[in-house]
């Protein structure tokens, strides 16, 4: 069976996906980008406020799916800027203190709405 998450305090999906799709007990979670769920702008400015808001916004989506931070086995992180790895690296802990996820991060040449910083993640139900 296939669940599809939706939530209110997480950015609506910008295009035609889900926020998440919880499935045989994972929650696989479409990237968040920093936008502000309230008033749907762009968190801009450094790489650690904009990490920081995507990390809520996946928060709030794995606590919508029944399961919260602390789950997630597996996150890829996408970075406009190889430079910005070590700001970003640092809110990526406080956000993953015990059990620290499997992850890649890349560097890409563009993202949605130019932001800094997108997140996707599996976790465990």
């Amino acid at each position: 069976m296939i669940q599809t998450i939706s939530t209110d305090t997480a950015p609506k999906a910008i295009g035609p996906y889900s926020q998440a799709i919880v499935a045989n007990g994972f929650v696989f979670c479409s990237g968040q980008i920093p936008l502000d769920p309230a008033t749907g702008t762009l968190v801009t400015g450094a790489i650690a406020d904009q990490t920081r808001q995507v990390l809520e916004n996946l928060t709030n989506v794995l606590k919508s799916a029944g399961s919260d931070i602390s789950k997630v086995v597996k996150a890829t992180v996408f970075l406009k800027d190889m430079n910005d790895f070590d700001q970003m690296n640092a809110v990526f802990a406080e956000f993953f203190v015990e059990t620290k996820p499997a992850r890649s991060t890349v560097q890409v040449a563009k993202l949605p709405r130019d932001s800094g910083v997108e997140i996707e993640a599996i976790a465990l139900i």
